[in-house]
């Protein structure tokens, strides 16, 4: 996905998004509504806010820090709101949002992971979705084979980092088309952008190596199985203050202990 550059956000955040959308400075955030087309049919207006901050590259724009959608389901007579949080060890907010589906009343949410350390973070999921579902106020997370078979699309800009496009879609009706949506997500390659899988897949991992969380940051799997013996492992993750449920020494020593 291509990363608008500083000078072109700052352009964007006094020019184009000032006159189409509720948008606040550069380094602040940015929001915008897009129109979602749910699997029966209907639409709905999602709002749609990030604001940035946290580790970046030089001479890069600050990533998102927190995500925010709100919305009101067909029939609903409250607004649900879920919000991506930004995560300290990863820099950056913990989810990409791909998309919002409904099924009597209640609303489900597929997200990816927000690059590698949180791909780690929640597990590795194969297919690369953590998915959330709204239930008794609370939103709770599910197995993807949870999610109701009727939902098959990705119906939510994917890389929201495309805030030309975003804001140039908006200039009509004041939000992004449910079809502007489909045409932005159409340049996407990947496979889990086109439909919603349901199974495991070669690839999934975008490249991601395996990392453990350490007491200061992460680390390769690799050096935990350098270790000499499955006690040795335990001690180094001991020492690197891995929690014991994420320590990987039995699942590399396993038979051999």
């Amino acid at each position: 996905m291509k990363t608008l550059t500083v000078k072109l956000m700052a352009v964007i955040s006094t020019t184009l998004l000032g006159a189409c959308m509720s948008t606040m400075a550069l380094g602040n955030g940015d929001s915008w509504k897009e129109e979602v087309l749910l699997h029966d049919g209907q639409k709905m207006i999602v709002e749609r806010s990030q604001t940035y901050g946290g580790r970046s590259e030089p001479g890069q724009p600050p990533p998102a820090r927190e995500v925010t959608i709100r919305f009101k389901p067909p029939g609903a007579a409250n607004s649900i709101t879920w919000t991506s949080e930004y995560g300290d060890e990863l820099g950056r907010t913990n989810f990409n949002l791909l998309a919002l589906h409904i099924k009597q009343g209640t609303p489900y949410l597929v997200t990816e992971p927000n690059l590698c350390l949180s791909y780690n973070k929640w597990g590795r999921p194969n297919p690369p979705y953590v998915v959330f579902k709204h239930d008794a106020g609370t939103w709770q997370r599910i197995a993807v084979s949870e999610l109701p078979a009727e939902f098959k699309t990705i119906n939510m800009i994917v890389n929201n980092s495309r805030l030309y496009e975003i804001a140039e879609s908006s200039k009509s009706a004041g939000y992004v088309t449910a079809d502007a949506v489909m045409k932005i997500n159409s340049t996407l390659r990947q496979p889990e952008y086109k439909t919603i899988l349901r199974e495991a897949y070669a690839g999934a991992t975008n490249g991601c190596s395996e990392m453990i969380r350490t007491s200061d940051g992460w680390e390769g799997l690799g050096f935990f199985r350098l270790q000499k013996s499955h006690e040795a492992c335990l001690q180094y993750c001991t020492r690197k203050g891995v929690n014991q449920s994420s320590c990987p020494c039995e699942s590399i020593f396993e038979g051999v202990k």
